[in-house]
């Protein structure tokens, strides 16, 4: 956790009108409440230019959304964005304009990825409109959820 003034953000990206697309809202959703009061909790469509607003001024960020790769679907994949570039082809398929390994990766170039950046990424079973998570990105939704409580909380204990 940054320490007092450093801003801490976690960001559920995705299309809740596009099936598991919409993964990344459904955990910033269920973790209102969960997290230290001072750590924000964002949903993001995943436009990049809005996202990139969004990382600004931020000490760490924490970002969630659906992959799409071989993986069977509600496999949970933890990416340190600051030491490597998110796989271009698990997030590609994205229902926004650019995808999340293009804004990550625009961020870098621009000098303005955070010095603490996690992409925790789901791996979709369907991102069909108009239908809802498939019951394995479901199911994983609370295994995200703990996952960023507790690394969220072991960095805080290790900035106090």
């Amino acid at each position: 956790m940054p320490t007092a003034g450093q801003r801490c953000v976690v960001i559920g990206i995705g299309n809740p009108d596009r099936g598991d697309d919409g993964v990344g809202r459904r955990v910033a959703q269920s973790l209102r409440g969960r997290l230290r009061p001072e750590v924000e909790i964002l949903e993001h469509g995943g436009e990049a230019a809005s996202l990139l607003a969004c990382l600004e001024g931020v000490a760490a960020a924490y970002l969630i959304d659906a992959c799409l790769s071989d993986a069977p679907a509600g496999t949970v994949q933890r990416f340190d964005v600051t030491q490597m570039p998110l796989p271009l082809d698990r997030f590609g398929f994205s229902s926004h304009a650019i995808g999340l390994a293009q804004g990550v990766e625009l961020a870098r170039v621009l000098d303005r990825l955070p010095a603490r950046c996690v992409v925790y990424a789901v791996e979709a079973a369907s991102v069909a409109t108009g239908a809802g998570l498939s019951p394995p990105v479901a199911g994983a939704v609370e295994a995200v959820c703990e996952a960023l409580q507790a690394e969220i909380q072991d960095r805080g204990a290790a900035d106090d």
